[in-house]
């Protein structure tokens, strides 16, 4: 079977008969069915059987399916490379980076970059940890800034700089907090969790494990500006990253680090046969000054 018979397997598989096949496709019924007709040929045995006016897949196409979905899947993901390596063509920058660094970092980082090169376009997308690897392998992004590399793929990273865990709280519910407070004085009060939210999450997890703390975890957010837009609402207090907690900071909140502290480092990713232009070296030499000044 060549990628022409997969397609139309696909198409009527999925859609039911060979006329719904050959809209999906956009051709006409005699070459799907001519097609369909070929592949079995080849194949040695029915894809399909009729039955009222449908095609009904044989045992045999059920079997085959499962790699034929795989197969159209990377025929696909191929062409989506191809498409957004075009679109990428120039001097566009194409750069995913985690939520709480597109809140404010990444942002002010554009806009000093900018003024220094007004002829520079951007293609920004924030992205979470378990999809870095897609938006890289299908050239969605060039670029993917975040905590903590993928392993044991094809990438390699520059270190950008450091980030710390803090605590976003109203001041009126910790209106006397210390300078720094320890995991400990949180026991008691309303906690916004953050488990399942990436490295970050779980090396906040591990820590609170570490001192063997039971916190009042009423709320679980997958996301950092989540928890901070519940803190807001009154919810709780939440430990977050500083860059979420910056950008989130209103009139009411207070935020204090963790002593002892959190840190976490901030990568710039990229595949290992791709490293980035001289360009993107310039924007991302200014992109750590901004996480530094955090």
């Amino acid at each position: 079977m060549n990628l022409r018979h997969i397609e139309i397997f696909h198409a009527v598989y999925v859609n039911g008969s060979v006329s719904a096949a050959a809209r999906a496709l956009n051709v006409s019924q005699p070459s799907v069915s001519k097609t369909l007709r070929h592949a079995e040929s080849l194949l040695g045995f029915e894809l399909f059987q009729r039955s009222n006016g449908r095609l009904l897949p044989t045992e045999d196409a059920h079997a085959l399916f499962a790699d034929v979905a795989n197969i159209q899947e990377r025929v696909r993901a191929l062409r989506e490379a191809g498409r957004n390596l075009r679109m990428g063509a120039g001097t566009t920058l194409r750069i995913s980076a985690l939520p709480s660094l597109g809140l404010g970092v990444l942002p002010d980082a554009v806009s000093r970059f900018l003024a220094r090169r007004p002829d520079v376009r951007f293609d920004l997308q924030t992205v979470h940890h378990d999809d870095l690897l897609r938006k890289l392998y299908e050239r969605e992004s060039d670029i993917a800034i975040a905590s903590e590399p993928p392993r044991g793929v094809a990438l390699t990273h520059d270190w950008l700089g450091e980030g710390e865990m803090v605590v976003l709280y109203r001041e009126r519910d910790m209106p006397d907090a210390p300078p720094r407070l320890e995991l400990s004085q949180l026991v008691g009060r309303p906690l916004i969790s953050l488990k399942g939210s990436g490295p970050i999450g779980k090396l906040l997890s591990e820590e609170i494990d570490r001192h063997d703390l039971v916190l009042d975890e009423i709320v679980v957010a997958r996301t950092f500006y989540i928890a901070a837009a519940l803190v807001r609402a009154g919810v709780g207090l939440a430990i977050v990253d500083n860059f979420t907690a910056a950008a989130s900071m209103t009139p009411g909140l207070a935020m204090r680090p963790l002593r002892p502290s959190i840190t976490f480092d901030v990568h710039a990713i990229h595949l290992l046969d791709r490293p980035p232009s001289k360009l993107a070296a310039e924007f991302l030499a200014l992109l750590s000054e901004e996480i530094e000044r955090r």
